[in-house]
């Protein structure tokens, strides 16, 4: 089943059914897919393996509905608060989990059973976090969902929105995290144990990112999210010189301090432009939207870089500064674009 319409289908059905049932629903199959993945042993290995990362590919398709439960739930006017610990929390939990994670599988418990009792405990955990659901949060259904009095949907701005994933799937789908990983492993010589210090440092900056986004005005917002940009601008300028390990950690958490610092202003200016009455059909357009597009960016990237090797991060440098220049601009614009400061 292709994922861009169906994500959209689930979105649009979810327009009258609670958004609560989607997101138990995804808890459930991500956690069927993870104990398929533990049971992934010996001749039954690649059915397993198949199996779950078809159920995976199933629940991706609903995750438009977080993002829909996070618009209505939330008050508006603590958004870029709420969106600020919603990055800071799980930021935490990986500085202090993830060493020990690293270490332990990578010194201790190596062996490929040690890999999948991981899977099978993280698959049984969505037990836990299926209940939780279930009985604390509360359901949303249509009477849940009515955009606030005075609120009309603005065409331009939307417009502004898909230029802007669209310049920001595409730099990100030219320079993925995936290949910074393959460059420490496999051009550097590192580990696993390495590439963990990355995650914890781009994790400490993340935090630090978040507190940062809380000392910027409002108004200020839409410079935040074009700082941003241009802070991940500079680390697929550096990535593009091919750095030694501490110079590509350094970049890549330098980088991740600009996306929290961004993101509560991005996340709250989309909630307050797209009805709540729609919020589970437009959110899983947008994903759609963005699946669409980064089918053709490994094309994009193996085009460039048979030309040369480069020159894909060069390219990822272009749009991040495009899409920074856009928000840098837009304050300035405001009527013409009918875009407004958050």
């Amino acid at each position: 089943m292709p994922q861009s319409p169906s994500t959209y289908l689930f979105g649009r059905f979810f327009n009258r059914w609670d958004i609560k049932k989607g997101l138990i629903a995804i808890d459930v199959l991500d956690g069927i897919a993870y104990v398929l993945y533990g049971l992934a042993k010996g001749v039954i290995a690649p059915l397993m393996l198949f199996a779950g990362r078809v159920i995976e590919k199933l629940s991706t398709m609903l995750y438009p509905l977080y993002q829909a439960y996070e618009q209505v739930i939330y008050p508006e006017d603590k958004y870029e608060e709420i969106f600020a610990w919603h990055l800071r929390l799980p930021e935490i939990a990986t500085i202090v989990s993830f060493p020990v994670i690293g270490y332990f599988l990578d010194y201790v418990y190596n062996r490929p059973e040690h890999y999948r009792l991981v899977f099978l405990f993280s698959g049984l955990f969505s037990v836990v976090t299926v209940a939780y659901l279930g009985f604390f949060l509360p359901s949303v259904g249509r009477e849940e969902r009515i955009s606030p009095e005075g609120f009309t949907f603005k065409v331009g701005e939307f417009k502004v929105l898909l230029t802007f994933e669209a310049l920001l799937t595409l730099a990100w789908g030219l320079a993925p995290e995936f290949i910074l990983i393959n460059y420490v492993v496999f051009v550097l010589h590192k580990t696993v144990f390495e590439v963990t210090l990355i995650a914890v440092a781009s994790s400490l900056m993340r935090i630090i990112g978040t507190y940062a986004s809380e000392r910027v005005p409002k108004r200020k917002g839409f410079y935040a999210i074009a700082f941003g940009m241009f802070l991940n601008a500079f680390y697929t300028l550096t990535m593009a010189l091919a750095p030694p390990f501490w110079l590509a950690l350094t970049v890549y958490a330098i980088g991740d301090f600009g996306n929290a610092l961004w993101f509560p202003f991005y996340r709250s200016w989309i909630f307050k432009i797209i009805p709540k009455e729609r919020t589970s059909e437009f959110h899983a357009a947008i994903s759609s939207y963005n699946r669409l597009i980064g089918l053709i960016t490994p094309f994009v990237a193996g085009a460039l870089a048979s030309i040369h090797a480069t020159l894909p991060y060069g390219a990822s440098l272009v749009l991040f500064l495009m899409a920074g220049a856009m928000f840098w601009v837009l304050p300035r614009m405001g009527k013409k674009t009918q875009a407004s400061p958050i």
